[in-house]
């Protein structure tokens, strides 16, 4: 069995085995993300570069690949079969699955990315960077048997009513959503205080930005920015988020009208109640 591949500015750990002298070691304590995929040569990917990748290499958060395939059935190293009661595409197995979750070890919380999960929130990602990390599967084909999901009480996400190939680019989703939100992974945690779903902005969508030049193709940037008046500046952005949230997302102002914590993990993704029924009836392939 081979060990999760890692990346990062990691620390060596002593060790008589040879398996783990050969694997990379990890960063003791640092935030990680452990990936069940068939995939693993997707990652990083866009996790690599820009603030998330900094972060990588200088070891503020740890990632691991758990190669599915490693723990398939036979000689051709099988994950799936036919579905039960028929029907088109193939199922990932229990058994292999399990296997492949048995290797990863306990200690992390296990989600599974799917279109019939809970909407992935901006307060999900923040209860999951004050965490010690996440195991993520990634999910391919039509989706996954329900036996080791139920036998690992693993919980389901979405990243939004709609349907992609693999969970590998949903994954990326969560993880830099989560990242991005550990001390010292933005060069100024300032910056998360007033953007969209934030709890300095009360949980409503982020007021227009601007900058120079000051008269661009017939376009001014509001005068109130250029004031200097601070107290001016940050009511006109009240004023734009609540405008903005009323227009665009009329669920999130619905919730703040009703006095609801936006830090709590509540459902505040958008959908209406039809959709919630279609994703919790209607079967979709998993990703």
């Amino acid at each position: 069995m081979t060990e999760p591949k890692s990346h990062g500015r990691l620390q060596v750990r002593p060790s008589l085995k040879p398996r783990e002298l050969m694997a990379e070691p990890q960063v003791a304590g640092a935030w990680t993300a452990r990936i069940v995929t068939l995939f693993p040569e997707a990652f990083p990917g866009i996790l690599g570069l820009s603030l998330t990748g900094k972060a990588l290499a200088q070891g503020l958060w740890n990632l691991q690949t758990i190669p599915l395939r490693e723990h398939g059935i036979g000689r051709h190293r099988n994950v799936d079969d036919t579905p039960a009661g028929g029907g088109a595409g193939m199922v990932i197995r229990p058994d292999v699955l399990d296997a492949a979750l048995r290797a990863v070890g306990p200690g992390l919380p296990v989600i599974y990315m799917s279109p019939r999960g809970k909407p992935l929130t901006q307060a999900r990602a923040r209860a999951l960077a004050q965490g010690p990390g996440v195991t993520l599967i990634c999910g391919r084909f039509e989706g996954v048997d329900q036996r080791v999901l139920d036998a690992h009480a693993i919980e389901e996400i979405s990243i939004g009513d709609y349907v992609l190939t693999g969970g590998e680019i949903a994954a990326q989703v969560l993880i830099d959503a989560t990242v991005r939100l550990i001390p010292r992974v933005l060069g100024n945690q300032d910056s998360l205080a007033e953007e969209s779903f934030s709890i300095g902005n009360r949980g409503l969508l982020e007021a227009p930005q601007f900058t120079k030049p000051a008269l661009w193709d017939g376009r001014e940037i509001p005068p109130v920015l250029l004031s200097g008046n601070h107290a001016a500046i940050a009511a006109w952005r009240a004023s734009e988020a609540e405008r903005l949230t009323k227009e665009r997302r009329p669920d999130l102002w619905r919730a703040y009208q009703d006095g609801m914590d936006p830090a709590k993990d509540r459902q505040l993704s958008g959908a209406s109640d039809q959709s919630r029924s279609h994703r919790e009836h209607h079967k979709d392939p998993e990703r």
